[in-house]
C-alpha cells in the first residue's frame, strides 16, 4: 500500500507538472514574440523618425504627418507592448487594475492618434492629387502642425475616456480582459469616433483621389515632361499612401468589429480571439517603415546611411537622396 500511495503520489505530481510546464513554455514563447515584435517596431520607426528630421529633403508637409504617425507607432514598441508582457507574467495581481489601465490609456491614445494621423494623410494627399494649383496655399507647416495636434488630442482623449469608463459588473479581474469588455455604449463610441468615421472618411478620399488619378493618367500625354513627372511623382506617393492606410484598415478592422459586437453577443466571443485581433492591430506598426523602405528610393538611401553610421562621420544632412 506504501509503494502503491507514493506511485500515486508520483504520477499526481506528475499530471500536475505538465500544466506547469505547459504555461511557462507558453510565457517564454510570448515574451520571445513580444519582445522581438516590440525591437521591430521600436528601431524600424525610429529609422523613419530620424530620417525625416536629420534630412532636410524629408522635410515636406506629408512626411511631416508621416513623423507623426512613426512617433505613435514606436511608442506602441516602447509601451504598449512591454507593458501587456509585464500583465502577461506579473503575479503582482493587488496591482493589476492600475497596470491595465495605464496599459488600456496608451493603448487607446496611440492608436487613436494614428488613424487620425492616417485621415489627414489622406487629405493631404487629396490636395497634392485632386487640386494641386492649391495644395502649396493650402497645406502648409502651420496647417499640418494643426492636423498633428489635433490627432493627438483625440488620440489622448479617447484614452481619457477608456480609462475612467469601468468595465460592466462581471468582467473583472480576467488578466486585463475586463479591456476588452467595456459597456456597450464606450464600444460603439470608440467604434464610431475612434475607427469608423475615420475609416470612412479615409476610404471616400482615396476614392475620390483614384478617380481624379485615372482622368490625369489620361490626359498626361498633352502635359509638358516637367509636369508630366511631377503628377507622376504624387501619384506615387498617393499610392504608397493608400497602402499604409489599407494596411492600417485591415489589420484593425476585425478587432474593431469583433470588440463592438463583443456586448451585443453576450460577451461568447472568446478573449483570445479578442486578444488576437488585438496582436495583429499591434502589428501594424512594423509594417509603414517596410512599406516605406519599399516603395521610396530616397527612405531606402536614408535608411541605409542611418544603419552604416555614415551620418555621424559628417554633415549629410543637405544630401540628395536617390
Amino acid at each position: 500500500m506504501e509503494s502503491l500511495d507514493v506511485a500515486e503520489q508520483l504520477l499526481f505530481n506528475q499530471s500536475a507538472n505538465v500544466p506547469d510546464i505547459t504555461a511557462v513554455t507558453i510565457s517564454y514563447l510570448f515574451c520571445i514574440f513580444a519582445g522581438s515584435l516590440s525591437i521591430l517596431i521600436f528601431f524600424g520607426n525610429l529609422l523613419v523618425i530620424m530620417s525625416i528630421v536629420y534630412f532636410k529633403q524629408l522635410h515636406t508637409p506629408t512626411n511631416f504627418l508621416m513623423l507623426s504617425l512613426a512617433v505613435a507607432d514606436l511608442l506602441v514598441g516602447l509601451l504598449v507592448l512591454p507593458f501587456t508582457v509585464v500583465l502577461f507574467v506579473s503575479s503582482y495581481w493587488h496591482i493589476e487594475d492600475i497596470l491595465c489601465k495605464v496599459r488600456g490609456s496608451l493603448d487607446a491614445l496611440l492608436c487613436n492618434s494614428s488613424i487620425w494621423n492616417l485621415c489627414f494623410i489622406s487629405v493631404d494627399r487629396y490636395y497634392a492629387v485632386c487640386q494641386p494649383l492649391r495644395y502649396r496655399t493650402k497645406i502648409n507647416v502651420c496647417v499640418i502642425w494643426i492636423m498633428i495636434m489635433v490627432s493627438w488630442t483625440i488620440g489622448t482623449l479617447n484614452g481619457i475616456i477608456l480609462s475612467l469608463k469601468a468595465p460592466e459588473k462581471g468582467h473583472k479581474n480576467n488578466k486585463c480582459a475586463s479591456n476588452q469588455a467595456q459597456t456597450q455604449e464606450t464600444m460603439v463610441v470608440v467604434a464610431i469616433f475612434a475607427f469608423g468615421l475615420p475609416a470612412v472618411i479615409m476610404s471616400s478620399i482615396y476614392l475620390n483621389i483614384l478617380m481624379v488619378a485615372h482622368k490625369q493618367a489620361r490626359s498626361i500625354l498633352n502635359m509638358d515632361k516637367s509636369g508630366a513627372n511631377v503628377s507622376k511623382m504624387e501619384r506615387k506617393a498617393t499610392k504608397t499612401l493608400a497602402i499604409v492606410v489599407g494596411s492600417f484598415l485591415m489589420s484593425w478592422t476585425p478587432y474593431f468589429l469583433s470588440v463592438s459586437f463583443y456586448p451585443l453577443s453576450n460577451y461568447t466571443i472568446p478573449l483570445h480571439v479578442l486578444q488576437s485581433f488585438k496582436w495583429l492591430g499591434w502589428s501594424n506598426s512594423m509594417f509603414n517603415p517596410l512599406i516605406y523602405a519599399f516603395f521610396y528610393s530616397w527612405f531606402r538611401s536614408a535608411f541605409k546611411m542611418i544603419i552604416t553610421g555614415k551620418i555621424f562621420a559628417d554633415d549629410f544632412s543637405n544630401s540628395k537622396l536617390s
